[in-house]
């Protein structure tokens, strides 16, 4: 099993757009080291769908461009965050088949504005299931 690695600053700024972006879905980038799958900067994205409770929706162009600007500062895309409002922080179907392999999906939930859960999630190879990852928080200084 893998390991992402996120710092206590990292996971609270996921939190905190979690929160704020309560009752609807956030998501945003995860950013940082392949080698040592260590997350290094959280990009956040807006939320394009218009009923944004149960599903996020990310432009394909603004995705490309997010993603073109952190790689050309020289971070790695480790994977993709959002959150789960009044759900378990569990992928859904809708999740699944729409992850791409070789990724982090870290999901958070949310329950009534209050962070709840958050788990880190590694598509099969064969597609049909997600495989949680651990997720170890650090709680370091500047990272």
């Amino acid at each position: 099993m893998s390991t992402l690695y996120l710092s206590l600053q990292h996971h609270q700024q996921i939190e905190n757009h979690a929160k704020a972006g309560y009752p609807s879905e956030v998501v945003g980038i995860l950013a940082g080291s392949k080698k040592e799958n260590r997350v290094q900067l959280v990009q956040t994205l807006e939320n394009e769908r218009a009923d944004t409770n149960n599903r996020y929706k990310v432009s394909g162009l603004t995705l490309y461009r997010a993603t073109q600007a952190l790689e050309a500062q020289g971070y790695d895309i480790l994977g993709y965050y959002h959150s789960h409002p009044d759900h378990p922080s569990q992928y859904s179907d809708y999740d699944r088949d729409h992850a791409l392999p070789n990724l982090s999906y870290v999901i958070i939930s949310i329950n009534q504005g209050n962070a709840g859960q958050i788990q880190s999630w590694r598509l099969s190879e064969d597609r049909s299931h997600m495989t949680e990852e651990a997720l170890e928080i650090l709680n370091l200084q500047n990272s």
